[in-house]
């Protein structure tokens, strides 16, 4: 009677994404992830060929995450374009560093551009190049490329502790550039 498989291909995924959640994807070895997931190492190694396998596996699932929070936290279409995904993207810095360092920090995005990873199976950053097009933005794509850098440094900044704007400082602030870089 062949044995039965108590831990499966998701509770291994699990346990790499809480480990990744807590202490980074650096720190995503085969002995932490069997700890989290109760088991050896063996049902690991059954299931990956790889450690590599799983961390791919994990920024995949860290990219889905990503973009379920950004559609739960960009909920205000009175926001102007760029400003409701810019503050989700920020928000996910202060709430997930570790997602967001492994998601936007790291070199390795397993083959996807940073434009690919934010603009997601959803298209995010094509609606809002399109809502700032009949916004009458003279070039929407332009805009988009100085409101990220912008956007991209708060969130960075909220990493290491030197963002202390409120969310309405902050809502105001990616106002005011926008229409300030809109013509």
């Amino acid at each position: 009677m062949a044995r039965k498989i108590s831990v499966t291909k998701d509770d291994i995924l699990k346990a790499a994404f809480e480990v990744t959640l807590s202490e980074g994807l650096d720190s995503v070895t085969a002995r932490k992830v069997a700890a989290k997931a109760g088991c050896s190492t063996q049902p690991i190694f059954r299931v990956y060929k790889s450690m590599d396998d799983v961390h791919k596996d994990v920024f995949n699932l860290a990219a889905a995450d990503f973009h379920s929070f950004a559609r739960a936290h960009n909920n205000d279409s009175r926001n102007l374009p760029f400003v409701g995904l810019g503050m989700s993207y920020i928000k996910y810095a202060i709430k997930k560093p570790e997602l967001f360092r492994l998601l936007f920090l790291s070199q390795e995005r397993y083959g996807m551009s940073l434009y690919e990873l934010l603009n997601g199976e959803d298209g995010e950053i094509r609606r809002e190049i399109e809502k700032a097009q009949r916004d009458g933005c003279a070039s929407p794509e332009n805009l988009f490329m100085q409101m990220w850098i912008c956007i991209h440094g708060m969130a960075c900044m909220s990493l290491t502790g030197d963002f202390d704007l409120s969310e309405e400082q902050s809502i105001t602030f990616l106002k005011e550039r926008y229409y300030q870089w809109k013509n």
